[in-house]
């Protein structure tokens, strides 16, 4: 009996050999010809990429074959890239969808496909949903490479210097050119590969990149920009050669920074500093986007500049969709996934990152005293997660658990001002803390985060909140 396929928060998800194999990776793409074939007005377009993970290339490969011998015709990327050299290819370049074969930041263990729309940002839940109805419902097709070739409907390019030129033309590059800064930036073994520091040639930039090289283990690590993934890249600032540290996922779509102490700076005080200097510096407006799990400091600083707030489910999917309709400055997940306005409706950790020191050229100030300061303005707010392995077998154990919680009127001894369940289950405190009990929809984990003024109290919060789930 075939395997139910599911897409989740980001795209579907499996393990590599097990879930994720190529007769599996045949039947989405079937799947997704199906749907573009009945979808489509005009004869379908696809542009199809994929990371450095185990697997990928051969994916890749087998979705392209799909899709021509579907009659639709695709550009498939000659070398792993990042995911938004897809979405900046189909949305400039007139396609009707992409896909990029990636897990994005999971273990090496996983494997999956995202969908792109021809937007140029992932596509929404209705439309995976429909997708999801094709699987296994009709005859895999399948043509060898060199047919698909021969018959006009694939071709192999190089589709990263498109990308390039474009996310250069978004940057002061004239102002970068100045910059002298030492930059340690850790690619984790993906597609970031190197890019920001091409971006940089032509700088006073001195940058050094480590785990440039393409490795389908990641080096042992989980390719997600997080403290406890950047060991390495924090101890060689602390050795006190570099003035900031950048690094990017498995896909490049996601940021990460550390001082030039080594200290990591999480994404919610990266995509603060972002917000005002796209307000105070580039003059821009607009609204802003938050996901139920972001900071607080961006409706503070929102509030000072009178701009509005949404408020979305856990996915960039959702803060994407925001992006076509309303006038939206800036949108950013808790995973440091971000989107700025006058670009594309998707996330660039590459882009984010050299953001970061042209603002930190503007300003003539360090990570560090940038943070101090905006601190300083709009108050501390210490951010911590918490992933807790569960299993399948456990989830609706836990489910259960969390949803206990809501009986209770105080936590950690503080009273629950406010409980939002619409994607997990939120306490707000009154003292203007708050905690949030999320299962994550792309791995086998349960998620606690807080936050609240001090770094003793956001930790007391994750610790009462585990606790209390007890897995």
């Amino acid at each position: 009996m075939p395997q139910k396929i599911k897409f989740g928060t980001d795209g579907w998800r499996g393990i590599i050999g097990k879930d994720f194999n190529l007769n599996n990776v045949a039947s989405v793409a079937q799947a997704i010809a199906d749907y573009l074939t009945q979808t489509s007005k005009q004869a379908a377009k696809v542009a199809v990429g994929y990371d450095t993970r185990r697997l990928s290339r051969q994916a890749a490969r087998c979705i392209a074959q799909v899709l021509a011998a579907n009659k639709i015709k695709v550009t498939l990327s000659q070398k792993p890239l990042p995911v938004q050299a897809i979405s900046y290819t189909v949305r400039f370049k007139k396609y009707t969808a992409g896909i990029m074969v990636t897990a994005s930041h999971n273990p090496p263990s996983f494997n999956g496909i995202k969908i792109k729309g021809s937007f140029g940002g992932p596509v929404e839940s209705k439309i995976t949903s429909r997708i999801e109805k094709f699987i296994f419902k009709s005859k895999v097709l399948k043509v060898s490479v060199r047919k698909a070739q021969k018959r006009g409907f694939l071709e192999i390019t190089n589709l990263v210097p498109g990308y390039l030129r474009f996310l250069k033309s978004y940057l002061n590059m004239s102002l970068l050119n100045k910059g002298r800064l030492r930059v340690l930036v850790d690619s984790m073994h993906g597609t970031a590969n190197g890019y920001i520091a091409w971006v940089l040639r032509n700088s006073s930039f001195k940058v050094t990149t480590i785990h440039q090289n393409f490795d389908s283990t990641f080096g042992a690590v989980k390719p997600e920009p997080i403290q406890s993934c950047l060991r390495e890249a924090s101890g060689l600032l602390k050795g006190g050669g570099f003035d900031v540290g950048l690094a990017t996922d498995g896909d490049a779509d996601r940021i990460g920074a550390l001082d030039s102490r080594g200290r990591f700076v999480d994404p919610q005080q990266i995509i603060s500093l972002l917000l005002l200097y796209l307000v105070r510096y580039r003059k821009l407006k607009g609204a802003v986007v938050k996901t139920i799990s972001g900071t607080a400091l961006l409706e503070r600083i929102a509030k000072k500049y009178k701009l509005r707030v949404y408020e979305t489910p856990v996915g960039f999917k959702h803060i994407s969709q925001l992006m076509q309709s309303k006038n939206i400055l800036i949108g950013g997940e808790e995973a440091g996934g971000i989107g700025v306005k006058n670009y594309l409706p998707e996330r660039d950790g590459i882009l984010v990152g050299l953001l970061l020191l042209e603002m930190m050229i503007t300003k003539g100030k360090s990570l560090a005293q940038l943070l101090k300061d905006m601190h300083a303005e709009f108050g501390s707010c210490v951010y911590l997660r918490k992933d807790i392995k569960c299993l399948p077998c456990d989830k609706i154990k836990v489910r259960q658990r969390i949803a206990s919680l809501r009986k209770q009127k105080k936590f950690l001894g503080i009273t629950i001002r406010t409980i939002k369940d619409y994607d997990g289950l939120k306490f707000y405190l009154s003292d203007g803390s708050w905690i949030l009990f999320r299962l994550s929809g792309t791995e086998p984990i349960l998620r606690i985060y807080a936050e609240s003024s001090s770094l003793a109290k956001t930790k007391q919060l994750i610790a009462q909140g585990t606790r209390r789930v007890k897995i």
